[in-house]
């Protein structure tokens, strides 16, 4: 089956399942549903970065400071979260991932998610997935504010509005 088959819950703007529909399906139509957000780091605290590989369906080639995805219908955000940063990571037996805050993510122009955060800490090397990924480095959170600031990487606008969110909130749990 390909991403684009995945069965996803929709969801109303107060996060309750209105019905279900393929991801590809739900893209095209611009319906809301759910995704994990998670913020890797590694025993030093540096954040896991990536570039996403130019085939992924939304934000294609872009870079990111979550791992993540959507959530499968009928899964809960928190297991989604451990499924997708394990995925993503190439890891197993990572802790369930701390779930600090969720937001509605909408750009106005058809994307519409609601976003669960969550932080991880990846104590072992990690071998990310090909097709997910298309380039990876943990950063410190100084070098990503640089990388930010400085605007030759382009981020994801979900990620953007998590980072922001999360830099509102006194950073992540591990960083108070």
């Amino acid at each position: 089956m390909s991403s684009a088959d995945e069965i996803l819950d929709v969801v109303d703007e107060n996060d309750r399942v209105v019905g279900r529909a393929r991801r590809g399906d739900v893209y095209a139509r611009g319906l809301r549903h759910r995704c994990v957000f998670v913020w890797a780091r590694d025993p030093q605290g540096r954040v896991f970065v990536h570039r996403r590989t130019a085939s992924k369906l939304v934000f294609p080639s872009l870079y990111d400071m979550f791992v993540g995805g959507v959530v499968g219908a009928g899964e809960s955000y928190d297991d989604a979260a451990l499924r997708e940063a394990e995925e993503e990571l190439g890891v197993s037996g990572l802790p369930r991932p701390e779930h600090l805050f969720t937001f509605l993510y909408d750009d106005g122009a058809g994307r519409s998610w609601w976003s669960a955060v969550y932080e991880v800490r990846v104590t072992g090397a990690v071998s990310p997935q090909a097709e997910e990924v298309a380039w990876y480095g943990f950063l410190a959170e100084e070098e990503l504010a640089a990388r930010l600031a400085e605007g030759r990487w382009e981020f994801v606008p979900d990620g953007m509005a998590a980072y922001a969110r999360l830099r509102g909130f006194g950073g992540p749990a591990s960083a108070r």
